[in-house]
């Protein structure tokens, strides 16, 4: 069987609940055609680069799947005639990525607060000048 990593997004309006209950639905469909649903993630409501069918934000999933193509392909029909479903990724992988996504660690870096703010020491710049004395003009001898 081959390795898939599989995003949807869901409109906004929907509730995380009823998010659920669509991957609890796309995981039996995958299971009835024999394959398996490794890990799932679910990685909240975030803002949209454009509008998709009228909607600025969607809830995205990310599904690991180990399955034949087969039920791949009825993954994806299923979710392109459900009205909640605004657009869909599959992508075959040689190996599937184990523990959280680059999404969740990024976002786990975000509530640690490892990012610096303004003022803080970066590392793209060199160590700033020495300030002028007060009352001297730029280029004026002592």
């Amino acid at each position: 069987m081959a390795l898939y990593e599989h995003i949807y997004l869901a409109r906004q309006d929907v509730s995380p609940q009823q998010v659920e209950t669509l991957t609890g639905q796309f995981k039996n469909v995958v299971a009835s055609l024999g394959g398996t649903v490794g890990k799932v993630e679910y990685w909240g409501v975030k803002s949209l680069a454009y509008r998709i069918k009228k909607n600025r934000k969607a809830h995205f999933t990310l599904m690991n799947i180990d399955a034949p193509p087969a039920a791949i392909a009825e993954l994806e029909r299923q979710q392109s005639i459900n009205e909640d479903i605004l657009r869909v990724l599959t992508l075959r992988v040689e190996e599937l990525e184990e523990g959280p996504s680059a999404q969740l660690r990024k976002r786990d870096d975000d509530e640690r607060g490892e990012r610096r703010g303004p003022g803080g020491p970066r590392g793209d710049r060199g160590e700033r000048r020495p300030r002028r004395e007060e009352g001297r003009a730029e280029g004026e001898a002592e």
